[in-house]
């Protein structure tokens, strides 16, 4: 079982897309689990404060190393976790990487908000930064969604058909190609010939031929990456 832990200022926005569908079956086999941690749980004052103005001036507040860290240490165990920050300075996240996430035992996610969290705290917990693009988000608890939708898929139990995860789109270093399902004629549109033959070779290479096509035009960077292949 792969144990999720989401540290964040909002837990109310947890399970959201995670919580139907073939996610919500899969936690209820016990094929993964969520715990959500309120950080504001940890701040010692009256008011709960979580964020203060940085060190050397500049616009927006900074979580407090303090606060971040207690309430880590109080679930983390150790240096075996996975605990990750979602951060725009972070490594881009790619399916590469779900893959790798996906066969571990525990996941902690950190969600940040404001200007980030203190410096000090991702050097001595041992945290790695990820990012999910070159945007910016309000806050860390939407990119946590979406690296655990992709990680979670990825573990055995959660998707029905193992076969279609070998077929997705990066699976071979392509994009996906296109798709198509009844009815046969659609607004003067018809299905590709090929995919009503019934000859598995020539339809395996008319979807490669897309693919490539697809991939050429859409993503040029990885269509350079699959030609060095």
């Amino acid at each position: 079982m792969l144990k999720v832990r989401v540290f964040t200022l909002y837990p109310e926005i947890f399970p959201g897309p995670l919580g139907i569908g073939i996610f919500k079956k899969a936690l209820k086999k016990k094929i993964w689990s969520l715990k959500v941690i309120n950080i504001r749980e940890q701040a010692s004052d009256k008011h709960k404060t979580v964020d203060d103005k940085p060190f050397g001036g500049g616009s927006g507040m900074v979580l407090k190393p303090d606060v971040i860290a207690k309430s880590l240490d109080k679930y983390v165990l150790g240096k075996k976790e996975k605990t990750i920050y979602l951060s725009s300075k972070g490594k881009m996240f790619d399916q590469r990487m779900a893959k790798s996430l996906s066969k571990k035992k525990i996941i902690n996610f950190i969600c940040g908000h404001f200007e980030g969290i203190d410096q000090r705290v991702l050097e001595t917990r041992n945290i790695e930064e990820v990012s999910i693009g070159d945007y910016i988000l309000s806050g860390g608890e939407t990119a946590s969604l979406v690296l655990m939708d992709s990680i979670l898929r990825l573990v055995p139990g959660v998707l029905g058909n193992k076969r279609s995860l070998e077929e997705e789109s990066f699976e071979n270093g392509l994009l996906e190609y296109p798709h198509y399902t009844k009815p046969q004629k659609w607004e003067k549109k018809n299905v590709p010939p090929v995919l009503l033959s019934g000859d598995h070779a020539k339809i395996k290479d008319w979807r490669l031929s897309q693919s490539r096509v697809i991939t050429r035009r859409q993503r040029p960077d990885l269509w350079k990456k699959y030609k060095k292949k």
